[in-house]
């Protein structure tokens, strides 16, 4: 069986010649042209986070609550970084210890 990852089959619909995947071809375009604008201004990836929590429901105070956590865990992270951090294992061992910590 031949299966391609999720690039992959995008690639697949784009080259669809049939009238009949052409709304799932402007989806596309649109969220391609999202992202774009997300890079250039980041802020519309956070605004776009929290409307899909709330359309799932979450309340908002667990929504702010979310959005700050993630904050601070870039903030961390970069700062990680910043002090030579490089290995995905190091992240993962220093993620370990702060949750030990905090929920001990």
């Amino acid at each position: 069986m031949n299966c391609a990852n999720a690039k992959g089959l995008l690639r697949i619909i784009q080259s669809i010649p049939s009238p009949k995947a052409k709304p799932f071809k402007l989806w596309l375009a649109q969220v391609g042209s999202d992202r774009l604008d997300e890079i250039e201004n980041p802020e519309l990836a956070t605004q776009r986070s929290r409307d899909i929590y709330k359309l799932k429901g979450y309340p908002d105070d667990w929504i702010e609550k979310r959005m700050r956590s993630i904050a601070i865990r870039e903030e961390l992270t970069g700062e990680w970084k910043n002090r030579g951090v490089r290995e995905q294992k190091n992240y993962a061992i220093l993620t370990a210890e702060i949750s030990k910590a905090t929920l001990v």
